[in-house]
């Protein structure tokens, strides 16, 4: 077998170290940002940096006959009302979230421990009846403990993230005025400062909570890592009300603002006058940004616990050999590094000079964060691991080369990055798919719908493919360990995923504030092109995120059937086939119920901007100010109520399953929903994207052929908007919230495991 290069002292040395410089890195990246006052005052004109990063001559630009002192008041005064209102509702949510937390810890402990019937006395270990191991009741403790760990962690995370977006989007606007590098540089930044404190924070909680419960398991490594599953069942269960309650927030007021505002009453997008503008701006960082934040982290986390999962009953576990033990997070250490390195290739080495080189600049991000990882993950392979070894295959040990584990998470990293280029292939106006889509629209909205349901659908088949040849190859190379690490190597670059996708929302904020703000239509073309861009990279963000469900939902799967002691899932048996079509199914009713709950909630928001519009004197002269207070309070009482169905559905699930049929039909319902629940994701993901870029591109008129189809109001344009509502809850609230879904019913079953294989099946057992 063999011992690996890498000392235990220096894995426990590389993982901490690595970590803290990604929180470090972060917090100097926060400091650039906040060197953009809010506050007025002229800057110099040339500090010495010439025309970089898009400087130019036209420092305020005083042709537009706009005093600078009152943007730059406005503009802090419109990131006030964001920041506030962001912050107001993340904690009302927080509060329920809460209370759900604090009782499904209390269920957990009560399951887990029931399994020897609260006894604290040593058991015969699972795995191996000849080794004495830690009592269930322990188990029970330190699963809620790590679950409780992962929660709050996911919290903070989507909580900072958030912040970080609501500083950076009036700084991002007033640089814009500057040129639009210096602009791009803000935005990428603060999404950098999220990305990394993410990552960084993530790996370093995982890893102490490890440190700490192994004083008290000492060699029961099975133990161990056994209750540190929590961690990521914690973390994807914030995950899903972040989402879900934020993705109902965010469209809520988008489709409200945009259906009567741009529709009904012809004026822009994020005009004051809209009353509907502030929370549908509040809505893109409690949706995109804190939403997307503790998904990936949950994602992060669940393929980590899988891989420790299985890696503690392989070789690793059972000569407790502590370095390759540790292996999933010296990857997720080296893709800090990998990620620093990256993203001074946008901040530092390359100037963007024009708007056509934003896009290029953030896919450069993706190729160069990707080969570097791939080196990375090669050294990482030869110094960590042993040149030959096991892992445990559904009860057999399964002999593995290391350079067989290097290919599993090797195929995992490439396959996310054919997932991002293909989402942005089907997404982004630059390709012919989107401009067919806009195209669609010269006949009315009902064409640009069946174009757009279209390109979701066809988008599907590349990036399942991909995920499907990371199977293949990842679980023919070493097992469920492998299809684990592939997961973890489409996350490894994660500081850059959630950077370029934080980016988007700050930018979207960023031209909001510019229009409220009475900024020149040159600023806001400016905005505008960073917006495009980054709706492109949040639609490559979320196929990251969904690419990654589908391999750690199929890793926690196989850790649940080894778990529950189920030596084979036989679709052929009635159990089981029962499962798979409930599963398949679940998505569906997953997906009604968000959207309904967006459709209900822009209902009462449609209603409320019309009456503002029909009963405020005024209102559409500029004279006076809506009432944007009302509008914040419709979108967050729907989302709040609105978020608790979706998500019992969800949670309980598989305990009823379990319950009423036992560990075998379970098996079949979490490999059905991740069989529809990925593709319904891509889709609705994808549709969405091209159908808010289709109307971006008839309104930036940059072509002969897109010039043809506007200007802002034409017909055209109004089915383009159409299309784009209806996209809306389909791309940032149903879509991203699937991937969770996936994850999360798989993680809970592993969780409750031990309890499940010893109970359950009550209608089985009566016949």
């Amino acid at each position: 077998m063999g011992a690996s290069i890498l000392s235990d002292f220096g894995a426990e040395i590389l993982i901490p170290v690595c970590a803290v410089i990604g929180i470090a890195f972060s917090l100097v990246q926060w400091v650039l940002v906040s060197k953009v006052k809010l506050s007025p005052g002229r800057e110099s004109v040339n500090n010495g940096s010439g025309a970089k990063n898009g400087y130019s001559d036209y420092l305020i630009e005083e042709e537009e006959g706009l005093n600078d002192h009152s943007v730059v008041l406005k503009c802090a005064e419109i990131q006030s009302a964001i920041s506030e209102g962001a912050t107001s509702f993340l904690f009302t949510e927080y509060q329920y979230v809460g209370i759900f937390m604090v009782a499904f810890a209390i269920l957990i402990f009560l399951f887990l421990g029931s399994v020897e019937g609260f006894s604290s006395k040593s058991q015969p270990c699972t795995y191996d009846k000849s080794k004495i191991c830690k009592p269930a009741l322990a188990t029970a403790a330190f699963s809620t403990i790590s679950f409780l760990l992962g929660a709050i962690t996911s919290v903070v995370s989507g909580f900072l993230g958030m912040k970080i977006a609501t500083y950076a989007n009036a700084r991002t606007t007033l640089e814009a005025r500057k040129g639009v590098g210096k602009a791009f540089i803000t935005a990428f930044r603060s999404g950098a400062v999220m990305g990394f404190l993410l990552a960084a924070n993530g790996l370093l909680v995982l890893y102490i909570a490890i440190n700490l419960f192994k004083l008290y398991y000492g060699d029961d490594w099975s133990g161990l890592f056994e209750a540190i599953t929590g961690y990521g069942l914690g973390g994807s269960s914030m995950a899903l009300f972040g989402r879900v309650g934020g993705g109902i927030y965010t469209k809520a007021a988008d489709v409200g603002a945009d259906l009567v505002g741009k529709v009904e009453r012809n004026i822009p997008e994020d005009d004051p006058r809209n009353p509907a503008v502030i929370a549908d701006n509040v809505g893109d960082n409690v949706g995109d940004i804190a939403g997307m934040g503790s998904d990936l982290f949950g994602s992060y986390a669940e393929s980590s616990c899988a891989a420790l999962v299985v890696a503690s009953i392989s070789s690793f576990g059972i000569n407790h050999e502590l370095t390759p033990m540790l292996y999933p997070l010296i990857i997720s250490s080296v893709g800090i590094i990998v990620c620093l390195i990256t993203t001074l290739f946008a901040t530092d080495f390359f100037e963007i000079k024009a708007v056509k080189e934003i896009e290029p600049s953030l896919k450069r991000q993706l190729i160069i964060s990707t080969v570097l990882m791939t080196i990375g993950i090669g050294i990482v392979s030869w110094i960590a691991l042993p040149s030959s070894f096991t892992i445990f295959n559904f009860g057999d040990q399964k002999a593995v080369k290391n350079w067989q584990l290097f290919l599993c998470v090797a195929v995992g990293l490439w396959a996310g990055l054919i997932i991002g280029f293909v989402t942005e292939y089907y997404t982004s106006n630059a390709y012919s798919p989107v401009q067919d889509v806009a195209d669609s629209c010269r006949t009315g909205a009902a064409t640009n719908v069946i174009f757009g349901l279209a390109l979701g659908y066809k988008s599907c088949i590349i990036p399942i493919f991909a995920i499907a040849i990371s199977i293949f190859v990842s679980f023919s190379f070493a097992a469920m360990y492998g299809i684990a690490v592939a997961a973890l190597g489409m996350l490894s670059t994660i500081a850059t995923g959630l950077a370029i996708d934080a980016y988007g929302p700050i930018s979207d904020n960023a031209g909001g504030i510019a229009e409220m703000a009475g900024m020149s239509h040159r600023i806001r073309e400016r905005t505008d092109a960073l917006d495009a861009a980054g709706n492109t990279t949040a639609a490559i963000g979320k196929g990251f995120a969904i690419g990654s469900a589908a391999l750690v939902s199929l890793a926690l799967f196989g850790a649940f059937v080894s778990r529950a002691a189920i030596s084979t899932v036989d679709v052929l048996t009635p159990k089981v086939f029962i499962g798979l079509l409930v599963g398949a199914m679940l998505p569906y009713w997953f997906s009604a119920m968000t959207m309904k709950s967006v459709g209900s909630a822009a209902l009462k928001m449609v209603e409320e901007v019309r009456r503002q519009f029909n009963t405020i004197p005024g209102l559409m002269e500029g004279t006076t100010k809506p009432d944007y207070a009302t509008c914040v309070k419709i979108s967050t009482d729907a989302s709040i109520k609105e978020m608790i169905p979706p998500g019992a559905l969800v949670m309980l699930t598989p305990l009823v399953v379990w319950i009423f049929f036992g560990v075998e039909t379970l098996s079949g319902v979490l490999a059905g929903s991740l069989v529809s629940g990925v593709q319904i994701a891509i889709s609705a993901s994808n549709t969405g994207g091209a159908w808010d870029n289709a109307k971006k591109y008839i309104e930036a008129g940059a072509s002969t052929h897109a010039k043809s189809l506007g200007p802002k109001g034409s017909d055209p344009h109004k089915a383009a908007v159409i299309g784009d509502t209806i996209g809306d809850p389909l791309k940032d609230t149903s879509g991203p919230s699937l991937n969770i879904l996936i994850k999360l019913m798989a993680v809970e079953s592993l969780v409750f495991a031990p309890f499940f294989a010893t109970h359950g099946g009550l209608l089985f057992k009566l016949f």
